[in-house]
């Protein structure tokens, strides 16, 4: 095989490592393919692509490989531990996501580039993101939500968007050196993806990264209540905005969302006005408002017709009292709580695979819960988060886990799968657990199999 020292090794060939590849291609960029384990739809890509696929499994291949490439395209889900990355890092061979990759193509286009506003946080960004793209939509630019998303923001650079709501994940702003938005948020901050990075400083600091190259006129708009995200925003150039639902720059007061300048909407004609809707959609209109790209009737019109993305507490039906939610995306125990935070008798279905979290946390809100039932490979650490608090069983499947729920459930109660752990060991990611636990549900209550 015969690598040019100007290639890029693509380490990860899902979604966004395809779509780099397919890009860099298009570009005129010579690539190296890899992924831990070579598949034929690996072998028909390399074929499709024109570039060589390489295997590397062992240190020896790794060295090798990296020794002949001018810079490292880690898919998102490569973790910081990877050999790949620890190698790249020890060779000092420049690792880049996809990220910064599209950034730097955007910032060298020969035309003006689009603006990009961005989302981070542990919990929250899909759906603020989502608001984001519909109120830049409803000011009059065509807007593409991307990033750690369906369409990684690389995919969405030969279109005809006019505007980029970048969603970032730490995954992906770990590995940047340059990539900056106008105007961009960071909602929260809680322990999470300690299976990626190898501790939560490590976190927190890959999440800063989307302020550390912001240039003066950039905003960066973080909650009102924590000190320790409003501490990186001001060590940024950026010009710092608060938000957060009872204080802040941007904040709620007498059923009204409102700014700086004002009233923005009632809180009551919002699509879904949920404690955490309140807070993501005083975000979201932080982020427009003060990137000059959007003005209030459109943050109003937006948010009155704005429909939330599946499998974040999506209402699945009612029978004899009781409602059922999908909350499945709800991976971590700080985004259990904001869920659980939305209703006052609850019976929770919790657990899947933990990622290296303390479950005990689920259990912080005990006046909450009717009962629970803990499934999957962390069912012990879910029941013994919960004993003490709450009648608590287990459940080998799915539909168990939907029926043991209906049996503790009263008139007034809501059975809330939300489950506090990755998908990882029942299913394939957490939108087939959702679509299995709506199904269980809808055979519960019609009664029909």
């Amino acid at each position: 095989m015969t690598v040019s020292h100007e290639s890029t090794l693509v380490f990860g060939l899902a979604i966004a490592g395809q779509a780099v590849a397919r890009e860099l291609v298009r570009r005129g960029e010579s690539v190296v393919l890899a992924d831990d384990a070579v598949s034929d739809l690996h072998q028909a890509f390399s074929k499709q692509i024109g570039m060589p696929l390489v295997a590397l499994t062992s240190s020896s291949e790794i060295q090798q490989v990296l020794n002949s490439v001018a810079r490292v395209a880690p898919a998102p889900g490569i973790p910081e531990g990877h050999p790949v990355i620890v190698a790249a890092r020890e060779l000092g061979v420049e690792i880049c996501s996809e990220l910064e990759i599209a950034y730097r193509y955007e910032r060298d286009a020969p035309s003006e580039p689009r603006p990009m506003v961005g989302i981070t946080g542990t919990d929250g960004k899909t759906t603020t993101t989502m608001m984001t793209a519909a109120i830049l939509e409803s000011a009059g630019l065509r807007t593409m939500a991307v990033g750690n998303t369906d369409v990684p923001l690389i995919s969405a650079l030969n279109t005809d968007a006019r505007a980029f709501a970048v969603e970032c994940s730490s995954f992906r702003l770990a590995h940047t050196q340059q990539f900056r938005m106008c105007a961009s948020a960071w909602l929260n901050f809680a322990p999470d993806h300690l299976d990626w990075h190898p501790n939560l400083s490590d976190y927190f600091e890959a999440k800063a990264k989307m302020w550390a190259h912001c240039v003066e006129g950039d905003v960066a708009v973080a909650p009102f209540d924590d000190l320790r995200i409003i501490e990186a925003a001001q060590a940024s150039n950026a010009r710092v905005v608060t938000f957060g639902i009872a204080g802040g720059d941007y904040h709620s007061f007498d059923g009204w969302l409102c700014g700086p300048m004002g009233r923005i909407m009632p809180i009551s004609e919002m699509g879904r006005s949920l404690p955490h809707d309140v807070s993501n959609a005083l975000a979201a209109t932080a982020v427009c408002l003060e990137a000059g790209l959007a003005n209030v009737a459109d943050v109003a019109s937006a948010l009155q017709s704005f429909k939330n993305a599946p499998h974040r507490i999506q209402f699945v039906g009612e029978k004899g009292g009781v409602r059922w939610f999908n909350d499945s995306k709800a991976t971590s125990p700080h985004a259990v709580s904001v869920a659980l935070n939305s209703f006052e008798n609850i019976v929770l279905i919790a657990g899947g695979k933990n990622k290296g979290l303390d479950l005990s946390a689920l259990a912080e809100q005990p006046s909450r819960m009717r009962a629970v039932v803990a499934i999957g490979d962390a069912s012990d650490e879910v029941a013994h988060a919960f004993t003490g608090v709450c009648e608590i069983k287990r459940a080998t499947s799915m539909q168990e886990a939907v029926n043991m729920a209906d049996s503790f459930a009263q008139d007034g109660d809501v059975v809330l799968l939300s489950p506090g752990c990755t998908s990882y060991d029942w299913y394939a990611n957490y939108g087939q657990r959702g679509e299995d636990f709506m199904k269980c549900v809808g055979k519960l209550l019609t009664g029909k199999e």
